[in-house]
C-alpha cells in the first residue's frame, strides 16, 4: 500500500513541506571554504584563531570548515629547537617581572643570519615590546657592533624618544663598550636574557620565528637589493597588515589605539 506524503509527514512529525527541506549547512560550509582560500593567498600562515579575528567569527566554526575539508594554512610552522649561548655579560635581565603597559618602556633588539647565495646576510631589528611593532631595522654583511647600533639610531629617530629599557641576548655585540655606552648616555638601562634562554627575549624571537616561516627561501631574490626590498614589504606587513595573536590585531592598529585612549584619558 503506497503512502502518501502527508500521511508520511504526519509520521515523522513534521510538515509536509519538510519533506523538501535542503540543509543550508553544506551551502555555507563551500562558500565559507572558499573565503578561507581567498584569505590564504594574502595571510598564508594564518589558522583557524587569526582567521577567525579576520572574518569576525566563531573560531571553533572555522575549525570544523576545516577539518571538514582538510584545509590547512599554506605555510605551516615546524616546531623549533633553542640552542645554547655563550655568557658574556653580567648585565642582568631588568624586563624578568616587569609588563610593557606603554610605548617606548621596553625595547628589545635581535639579529638572524640569513643564507643568500652562497653566504649570510644578518637582519636586526629593534622592536617596541608594548606595541610589537618592528620599530627599526637594517641588513649587514657581518654581525657587528655597528649594525646594532645603526638599527637604535634608526629606531630613535622614527620614535623621536628613547626607552626605559633596553633588552637583548648576551651576544658580544650588545655587551660591547659601544653598545653599552650608547644606551647610558642616552639614560636606557640595558637588559640581557640569561645564559641559554632565549624565550626571556620572547617577542624578538617570535618575530623571528614568523618572519622566517612567513618570509620563505631568501634565494628567490635575483640581486640583494630585491632581497632587501622584499624583507621591507614584509616588515610594513607584519606592522600594518598582519593579525597579531597576541593583540588580536596589526601591532599598528593597536598602537592607534592605545595613542587614542591616552589623548581621551
Amino acid at each position: 500500500m503506497q503512502t502518501s506524503k502527508a500521511a508520511l509527514a504526519r509520521s515523522l512529525g513534521i510538515s509536509r513541506q519538510g519533506l523538501y527541506y535542503r540543509p543550508r549547512r553544506p551551502e555555507r560550509d563551500e562558500t565559507l571554504r572558499d573565503i578561507l582560500a581567498s584569505i590564504w593567498q594574502k595571510h598564508p600562515a594564518y589558522g583557524h584563531r587569526r582567521l577567525a579575528i579576520h572574518l569576525g567569527m566563531n573560531k571553533k566554526r572555522i575549525l570544523r570548515v576545516m577539518h571538514k575539508y582538510k584545509l590547512y594554512p599554506v605555510l605551516r610552522r615546524k616546531r623549533r629547537i633553542y640552542g645554547q649561548r655563550t655568557i658574556l655579560s653580567e648585565i642582568p635581565n631588568r624586563i624578568k617581572d616587569l609588563k610593557p603597559d606603554r610605548m617606548n618602556m621596553i625595547w628589545a633588539g635581535d639579529f638572524t643570519c640569513l643564507w643568500y647565495q652562497g653566504r649570510y646576510v644578518y637582519l636586526a631589528t629593534v622592536l617596541d615590546t608594548f606595541t610589537r611593532e618592528i620599530i627599526g631595522w637594517q641588513i649587514g654583511l657581518h654581525h657587528t657592533t655597528r649594525l646594532v647600533l645603526d638599527v637604535l639610531e634608526e629606531a630613535r629617530r622614527k620614535r623621536e624618544e628613547t626607552p626605559q629599557y633596553f633588552h637583548s641576548d648576551q651576544g658580544s655585540e650588545y655587551a660591547s663598550g659601544a653598545c653599552i655606552e650608547w644606551l647610558v648616555t642616552r639614560d636606557i638601562l640595558p637588559s640581557h636574557s640569561p645564559k641559554g634562554k632565549p624565550w626571556h627575549n620572547g617577542r624578538q624571537e617570535s618575530f623571528f620565528s614568523s618572519f622566517k616561516f612567513e618570509f620563505g627561501k631568501t634565494n628567490r631574490y635575483r640581486t640583494i637589493e630585491k632581497l632587501i626590498e622584499a624583507i621591507g614589504k614584509y616588515i610594513h606587513y607584519y606592522n600594518n597588515e598582519r593579525i597579531h595573536g597576541a593583540l588580536k590585531m596589526p601591532p599598528q592598529t593597536f598602537r592607534l589605539k592605545a595613542e587614542e585612549t591616552k589623548k581621551a584619558a
